[in-house]
């Protein structure tokens, strides 16, 4: 598996996490939960966007591990 590959393996669970973690603020019962769960929802946003920038620099950097 390619480096880029691996980034892009890695975007792919940091958007789960970060819809699992939209689930979890929209429907627990408790305020201090659901404040919790958006906090860290908005790092995993971060989170993607850097990578997401990463996956960029690599297909400009490395042609061969631009997505068909």
């Amino acid at each position: 598996m390619t480096i880029a590959a691996n980034v892009n393996q890695c975007l792919s669970t940091i958007k789960g996490i970060q819809s699992q973690l939209s689930s979890l603020a929209l429907n627990s019962m408790d305020e201090e939960a659901q404040r919790i769960f958006h906090k860290n929802m908005l790092l995993m946003d971060e989170i993607k966007q850097d990578l997401q920038a990463r996956v960029y620099e690599l297909e400009i950097e490395e042609p061969q591990y631009k997505q068909p």
